[in-house]
Formats: C-alpha cells, sequence, structure tokens
C-alpha cells in the first residue's frame, strides 16, 4: 500500500508453486547479486555554491497543470545513482506548507517490490495533490504531511515510475541489496543538490513492503555514519513504518487469524490451513496451497486491503479496476513462482488509481515535472511491469529492528485496522516477538472527540492502531494519519483524552 498495490490476475493453483501470501503494493521478484557503489558517491554533481542552486533551479516544477495554487516551493527530476550504468533515480520534493527552514524533512517510500512513491504515497495518501476524475484538475490534499515536514517522494528502484537504468541487466539484479545502496546513493546526491537541508531533522517512513526498504536504509544510513566525512553525515532520527510487512511468519499467520477473526473464511477452512500449512517453512504442502487458494478466492469479491470499502467497478481500467487477489508463496523470494502477486487498495474513491495513472502519462505533465528524459518506451504506471524478480528478502526484519532500537533511533510502527493483507493481527504477532518491555499498556488516543485508535509504548519502540483505516493509513483516515505524522516527528504521545 507498501507499500502498497497490485493489479494483475491471480496465478492459478499448482503443486510445485509454493504460493506465499506476502507482498504488496506490486511485489514482483528479482534475484540478488548486487552492484557494488562506492560510498559516498560518485555523481557528476559539482560542489560550488553556483552548481548546487543552479541544479536547485533546473528541477523547480512552478506549476503542474490543473494544480491550485500554493506558496510553497516544489521540486522534481533525477539524481544519478551510478554514473557508469546510466542509473538514475526520480524524486519529487515538496518544501513545507510554512517555515521549511525549521521543519525537519521526511523520505516516504512506498513498498511492492516495484511501486512507485509518486503514485501511490503522493497522488493518493499523504502528498499535497491529488488526480481526479474531472481531468485535469487536481485536488490540493489539505491533510498534505508538508504542513509537518518537507516532504521527499522518491522512485525506487530503477525500473518504478520514472526511475530508469541504461543498462538492461540492472533490472535482474534488483533486490532489497541493491534498492537500500542505491536510495542511499540517491540521498547522499540529493543532499549535496540540496544543502540547505542537510542538517535537518531526517525521518524515513513508508508502508508495506517499505517494512523492508525502510528499516533497511535505516541501517545503512547508520553504519555508513560511522565512517563517511561530515558532508555527507545524514541526520536520521528516526523511521516510522504502516501496515508493514516484517516477518513472514507472522505475517501470514496472522492474515488467516484476521480472515477468520472478520468473517471472510469460514470455520472449517480456518480449522483446514491450520492443519495443512507451516508458515515458518519456506516450501508449502500441496494441501496447504490448495487451502490458501479457498483463500485467497475470498479477495476476489471484496478488497483485501480495505475490507469494507467498495470495489472500483465502473472504469474502463479493467486492470487497475478488477483488482484481482494475489496469491501466495510463503515468502518474497519464492515470488517469481506467482505471476498474480500484485492488487491495489482502493481508497475512498476506488477508482483513484485510474486517475493518477491518466495524469502521469500526459506529456505536459511530465514535462512540467522534468519526468521521462529517456523517453522510457512504456507508458508510467503504479507498479512496474517489468520488474519480475527480486532478491535477497530477509525472512524477518526484526534484528534489523532491534539493533535501529539500539542505535537510538526513534521507531513507530503504524497499522490501520480493517487491511486483510499485513493485518493489525499480524503486527501483534511481529511485535510479541520483539519481546521489548510495554512502559506504556495499551490505551485509546483521540482525534478530537473520537476514538482514533489505540496505543502501545514498548522500551524503544511505539505500535499505534487507527481505527477503521485500510491497508494505506492516510487514504482512509486523512486527518489522523497527518495528526500521528506530527506527533512520530515531535517525539510527543497521542492524545489519551478528547478535546
Amino acid at each position: 500500500m507498501a507499500g502498497h498495490h497490485h493489479s494483475s490476475s491471480p496465478s492459478s493453483s499448482s503443486s510445485s508453486s509454493s504460493p506465499s501470501m506476502l507482498s504488496f503494493k506490486c511485489v514482483l521478484v528479482l534475484t540478488a547479486t548486487f552492484v557494488a557503489l562506492s560510498l559516498p558517491v560518485q555523481a557528476g554533481l559539482g560542489h560550488g555554491v553556483g552548481n548546487w542552486a543552479r541544479e536547485q533551479e533546473a528541477d523547480r516544477v512552478y506549476r503542474l497543470p490543473g494544480q491550485p495554487e500554493v506558496k510553497f516551493k516544489q521540486y522534481a527530476g533525477y539524481v544519478t545513482v551510478n554514473a557508469t550504468h546510466g542509473r538514475a533515480l526520480f524524486y519529487w520534493f515538496f518544501e513545507a506548507t510554512e517555515s521549511p527552514q525549521d521543519k525537519p524533512l521526511l523520505l516516504w517510500l512506498n513498498g511492492g517490490p516495484g511501486c512507485s512513491s509518486i503514485g501511490y504515497g503522493q497522488s493518493e495518501e499523504l502528498g499535497p495533490f491529488f488526480p481526479q476524475k474531472d481531468q485535469p484538475n487536481l485536488k490540493f490534499n489539505r491533510y498534505t504531511w508538508n504542513k509537518a515536514t518537507n516532504l521527499l517522494f522518491l522512485e525506487s528502484p530503477v525500473g518504478v515510475g520514472f526511475s530508469y537504468t541504461n543498462t538492461t541487466s540492472d533490472i535482474g539484479r534488483l533486490g532489497d541489496t541493491v534498492l537500500a545502496k542505491d536510495s542511499y546513493v540517491f540521498l547522499a546526491n540529493w543532499f549535496r543538490r540540496f544543502p540547505q537541508f542537510k542538517s535537518h531533522d531526517f525521518y524515513i517512513a513508508g508502508e508495506s513492503y517499505a517494512g523492508h526498504y525502510v528499516p533497511q536504509l535505516s541501517e545503512l544510513i547508520l553504519d555508513n555514519n560511522k565512517k563517511v566525512s561530515n558532508e555527507d553525515y545524514i541526520n536520521l532520527k528516526g523511521l516510522m513504518i504502516g501496515n508493514a510487512l516484517m516477518d513472514d511468519d507472522t505475517d501470514q499467520r496472522g492474515m488467516i487469524d484476521y480472515a477468520w477473526d472478520h468473517a471472510v473464511i469460514s470455520d472449517r477452512l480456518y480449522r483446514d490451513i491450520k492443519a495443512a500449512c507451516n508458515f515458518s517453512q519456506e516450501q508449502l504442502t500441496t494441501n496447504c496451497n490448495q487451502n490458501l487458494n479457498k483463500y485467497f478466492a475470498v479477495y476476489k469479491i471484496i478488497d483485501m486491503y480495505s475490507l469494507y470499502a467498495p470495489k472500483c467497478v465502473n472504469s474502463n481500467f479493467s486492470s487497475t479496476c478488477q483488482r484481482p487477489v494475489i496469491t501466495g508463496v510463503v515468502s518474497p523470494r519464492l515470488l517469481s513462482k506467482l505471476a498474480g502477486w500484485h492488487q491495489r487498495p482502493a481508497g475512498y474513491d476506488p477508482c483513484a488509481s485510474d486517475y493518477t495513472e491518466i495524469y502521469f502519462n500526459r506529456p505536459d505533465v511530465q514535462e512540467a515535472l522534468h519526468a521521462n528524459v529517456t523517453r522510457i518506451p512504456y507508458n508510467w504506471t503504479h507498479c512496474s511491469n517489468n520488474i519480475t524478480f527480486w532478491g535477497d528478502a530477509p525472512a524477518s526484519m526484526l534484528p534489523t529492528i532491534k539493533k535501529l532500537i539500539q542505535g537510538g533511533l526513534r521507531v513507530w510502527v503504524y497499522s490501520g485496522d480493517t487491511d486483510g493483507r499485513i493485518p493489525v493481527t499480524a503486527t501483534r504477532y511481529t511485535l510479541r516477538k520483539l519481546g521489548l518491555d510495554t512502559v506504556q499498556e495499551w490505551t485509546p488516543w483521540y482525534s478530537h472527540k473520537q476514538v482514533g485508535g489505540w496505543t502501545i509504548e514498548y522500551d524503544g519502540l511505539t505500535f499505534v492502531t487507527v481505527r477503521g483505516a485500510g491497508h494505506q493509513v492516510p487514504t482512509f483516515a486523512p486527518e489522523r494519519s497527518l495528526q500521528l505524522a506530527k506527533h512520530f516527528l515531535a517525539n510527543k504521545k497521542l492524545p489519551s483524552a478528547p478535546f
């Protein structure tokens, strides 16, 4: 959501393909040799004031087609992450609506692997501008997160959205390690282009498969900060992940328990899955697969990413809107065996993704964003159709999360509680595995006079639920998601009483 989001039809069951359930925004899989990148970075960026000022000005976006008037500045363009291979990542950056010089900087990542943070995060969740049904107008999102922070969206890895590589073999080497390294090089070079934000407190947030991306990039920054020069030091203070894939075993067990508990599957199917499936194993039995296929069949008729939201039915974009379901494998490592691991969660308007896709394929929009400068031979899509396999996805991110807590970073995890894909049940099982001491017990938090959700504070980690929100929390609970972001950034507890 996730970190997505997906579209594509479910693969037929077969005993040879061990279905897995885990992936998000658009999962696809890759293998994982990785390209070594020199740190800090060769990107052909100059250093003097003149250079960075010129580069910033070249990336300045003055007005998008259909855009409402705003006072804050925005920038978009490419940052080279590997000059030899011609690898460049596309970003879109919004200064805070007020006093950007005093606000932190937050990088938002959607997951997939293979889905666009600009398509989901910016355009349908927490950015300032949402494409509308009545093109060409953009709607200003009054709960945009750049009311709380300077906000940076990145399309990664290469092959996603407008990000590209001139070396075809790069697409076959993608995986968690490559993505983290490229994202790190992107940041180092982006800060050289925008040195005025170098000293700001820096945070990383994301959802879904970004439960891998965000901790892995945070770890790379933490490790590299011990050895880089002051110029390349990144002032990372914390991370926040929502409806996040963190542990294959508990994420999958939680999916099944949640489906039963929310009356989506029958008692009999629940018992059969429990008897036949052991999610801590990499290979599932034929019997388990057959039962999982019955489970996934339910999500062809309702939206897995938001149990109580309508599906998109009136649309020309059948691929986006029918939203077939993912079939499963146990872990992203096995994903390449399945065709159907993509599906798109829906927001208040379940056809929102259609409008986004139309908007970003307009030549005048691409020109205004300084995007698609290499004339990519395919249409912009939310999730890449070119990424067909994914390497080195660890079965659990918990060791990394422990390391980040020990490294003194602020860690928040949140969960929209109507998501069936990475449900709140799964996240609670996962956090229990961390074995952290409880500092403050489960308690409601409030948004005005209403309960916004519940929260529990562990020693080193805060967990927050968002009541009635699906996989992409900001889509379903925009005001509360901004409240959550503000409290996270300020390191303040959410209100425990009505106000």
